[in-house]
């Protein structure tokens, strides 16, 4: 988990953070579909909205330009414009060379909280390290079924479960479940490219999703954003900016948890997708929509053909 950052809101006293577990967010609010509501309301209902996108539906959030990407629960944006009942925001933990202060898009106000900042901020967070797991009241009941990297401010530990501030108040998370991290320095230290490998795996079989950047569903470059935050690296959103940072690795010296590019025109035209390099001509990635992630051979298909860069984010800042 990189350092929770909170540069950008040193002059606010409020701040806006995402109060669902998972918000999409849109190019713009008229984007948005009647056949999107459970996605759009608050309390969000994820599965129940994906369950009944069919294919078609999904294939059109990004022919149609629709969605930009998502924010977990907790996840703190700007606020720069508020139209009815939409805001724009950008998010400083997304970057993105769509706006130099974070990933720009549109989010239903309803899905966002104002809170004091100093209220807000904790010493320590806790990030969740399982796919999916449940925020508990005190006596146990269940609250909100969360996504794996979701970072909360972390208020104490009690027993095997640790207190955690959320826009809903404070509940509690099961303490095997989490990562604790200072929230000012990150995960103490940021893992290896074969521990990037293995925090892949446990979602192979996860059904791709245009704009996903949570264990409801990930697209390509949300996949491996959130694989990297989990092992302490801040990359880019979209594969587009990830392929221009880190460091470039010659294609025949790619190691296990390196990016690997791919390209239209067999290489030589716009990027359009990226996955992890597992080793031995493989790589584990989100293929597209109607597919689920999934390890890939490389030699003789296609992805040779258009396989046009490597970018080592690991042990390298």
């Amino acid at each position: 988990m990189f350092k929770q950052t909170f540069d950008q809101f040193h002059n606010m006293q409020e701040i806006w953070v995402t109060a669902v577990q998972v918000a999409t967010v849109w190019t713009a609010p008229d984007k948005a579909r009647e056949i999107d509501l459970a996605g759009l309301r608050n309390p969000t209902n994820i599965e129940q909205w994906l369950e009944q996108l069919t294919y078609e539906n999904r294939l059109a959030l990004c022919d149609e330009n629709r969605v930009q990407s998502q924010l977990l629960y907790g996840e703190a944006v700007i606020v720069t414009e508020i139209i009815e009942e939409w805001a724009h925001v950008v998010i400083p933990s997304q970057p993105s060379s769509k706006d130099g202060r974070g990933y720009p898009g549109w989010v239903p106000v309803k899905q966002l909280k104002k809170i004091e900042r100093n209220d807000w901020y904790r010493a320590k967070t806790a990030a969740v390290t399982d796919s999916k797991v449940w925020l508990e009241a005190a006596n146990g009941d269940r609250h909100m079924q969360v996504s794996y990297m979701t970072c909360l401010p972390v208020i104490n530990k009690i027993a095997d479960r640790i207190k955690v501030n959320t826009p809903d108040g404070a509940y509690f998370l099961p303490g095997e479940s989490v990562t604790i991290f200072h929230t000012n320095k990150g995960r103490t230290e940021s893992g290896s490219g074969e521990d990037i490998v293995q925090s892949s795996k446990q979602f192979l079989g996860l059904d791709y999703f245009w704009g996903g950047m949570s264990a409801f569903g990930f697209d390509c470059s949300g996949f491996a954003y959130a694989i990297h935050k989990a092992n302490g690296y801040q990359i880019p959103r979209d594969a587009s900016d990830q392929e221009k940072d880190g460091v470039d690795i010659p294609l025949d010296a790619v190691l296990p948890g390196d990016l690997l590019f791919f390209a239209y025109q067999e290489g030589k035209g716009r990027v359009h997708h990226v996955g992890i390099a597992i080793g031995d001509d493989q790589m584990i990635h989100a293929p597209n929509t109607g597919k689920s992630i999934e390890v890939s051979n490389l030699k003789n298909t296609v992805y040779e053909k258009e396989c046009c860069r490597a970018r080592r984010y690991w042990k390298w800042r």
